[in-house]
């Protein structure tokens, strides 16, 4: 074979060190989503890396553990939420709606979000609830769309209700039940007439 028919072996993908740290991390947080939505919190860490593009080792350094990639997956959630409570338009309905949405497709997440509760990487989870719970809450307020009797524990006692009864649902009838749910709170939450009050 000629010189110039060499063929050149494949290069390797380049190394860019550190650099590629945030990027490698945002494709491990998407492909866990992924993953653990279609195969459950117990899917292996190893199929994450593979489809994230990425080394176990480089897993590992952003990831400890499975509880750490979960919480940073949920963490999107609560970024999604925060946002959209920060919308002047939203009101307890849209809060409901996209929490629902997240809990149809998020189940394992929520899962081993409740189970850790006693651990410390978790303990942001309820306050960013009920930040956004509370502006929603005192919006819908001022616009007297939702009774005097609903209170902000009321609004996260419905979160939990509502993720929980989405979570507890096969996956085909999950959505249906969260139609469900947010119909009744809606009922529960609307402004009472004088004959409704306790």
């Amino acid at each position: 074979m000629a010189p110039d028919e060499m063929v050149e072996p494949p290069s390797k993908k380049p190394n860019r060190g550190r650099s590629a740290g945030p990027e490698n991390r945002r494709a491990l947080i998407a492909a866990a989503r992924d993953v653990f939505a279609a195969d459950g919190l117990h899917a292996p860490l190893s199929s994450i890396a593979k489809r994230a593009g990425v080394g176990q080792g480089s897993l590992y350094r952003h990831f400890p553990d499975r509880l750490s990639l979960a919480i940073a997956v949920f963490d999107e959630n609560l970024e999604q939420v925060a946002a959209i409570a920060a919308d002047e338009a939203t009101s307890l309905d849209d809060l409901f709606g996209i929490i629902a949405e997240q809990a149809v497709v998020s189940t394992p997440l929520i899962d081993l979000i409740w189970q850790s509760q006693g651990d410390q990487r978790v303990a942001h989870v309820g306050a960013t609830l009920a930040d956004a719970a509370g502006t929603v809450l005192a919006r819908d307020r001022r616009r007297g769309v939702v009774g005097a009797h609903v209170d902000l524990d009321d609004v996260l006692l419905a979160v939990t209700m509502l993720a929980d009864a989405v979570s507890r649902t096969g996956s085909d009838a999950r959505t249906a039940t969260a139609r469900r749910v947010r119909a009744i709170l809606h009922a529960a939450f609307s402004p009472r007439t004088d004959s409704a009050q306790p």
